[in-house]
């Protein structure tokens, strides 16, 4: 699994990168740099393992490039496809990445801390990329959703008629959730994560009721429920990966 924990890393890489600042091609050139060493330094040195971080690197820059296009005029779903893509070829070809060591898995033996004790370094890079890939990533993935859907159209992002400027707060929420529905689910605690995923609806539901938003309402419900449920399947996603 260690190629998919790289492909994961250099994405979320990319996307928290152009969070941070949001320039042309530098984010993803980051983030494809970044999965490359970090393959590099955890040992994935052989001819085959040259050949799946080019491939990692291709990808991340692909998904750089079509994100800003998906989220302005170009076609949403294609970053989507691009990113579900890497990671489905990624799953196929697991069997053949060979478990990751290097200066990663020594900075594993010698790190000292109780909760990365006997963790193996292919186990630890997919536990990263998992966490990270929660952050802004998922927030991107979400957006590009409800554009793919209709639901949001880019060319309003940030104007009155943009539904999340009345449904505030989910940007910051979304990655807070999908963090904690990880961390819990890791835990053993599937109830309480599910919990979570109520609250939420029912935090949400007296601002879907307002009564300034009845001209909006079925058009904010559908941001709200498309959007979750996207947010959702982003940590869920991960959870399977991890096994």
């Amino acid at each position: 699994m260690s190629w998919i924990a790289l492909l994961l890393l250099g994405v979320a890489v990319t996307d928290l990168v152009f969070s941070v600042r949001p320039m042309r091609r530098v984010p993803e050139v980051v983030g494809a740099v970044a999965a490359v060493l970090l393959g590099l330094a955890a040992g994935l040195t052989s001819g085959r393992d040259l050949v799946a971080l080019l491939g990692i690197a291709l990808v991340v820059l692909a998904w750089g490039q079509t994100v800003t296009r998906g989220l302005g005029r170009g076609p949403a779903w294609l970053p989507l496809l691009v990113l579900w893509s890497g990671l489905a070829l990624g799953v196929l070809v697991s069997g053949a990445a060979p478990g990751a060591g290097g200066l990663v898995g020594r900075w594993l033996d010698g790190v000292g801390l109780p909760l990365l004790d006997g963790l193996a370094p292919d186990r630890a890079l997919l536990l990263l990329g998992v966490v990270l890939i929660q952050l802004s990533t998922g927030n991107v993935v979400v957006r590009l959703v409800l554009a793919a859907t209709h639901t949001l159209n880019p060319a309003r992002v940030g104007t009155p008629s943009d539904p999340a400027t009345r449904l505030k707060g989910g940007r910051l929420l979304g990655p807070m959730e999908r963090l904690l529905i990880v961390a819990l689910s890791l835990a053993g605690q599937v109830t309480a994560a599910t919990i979570v995923v109520v609250a939420k609806g029912l935090l949400r539901f007296p601002e879907l009721q307002s009564r300034r938003e009845q001209e909006r309402i079925h058009r904010l419900t559908e941001y709200f429920l498309v959007g979750s449920f996207a947010s959702w399947l982003v940590a869920l996603g991960g959870l399977l990966l991890l096994g």
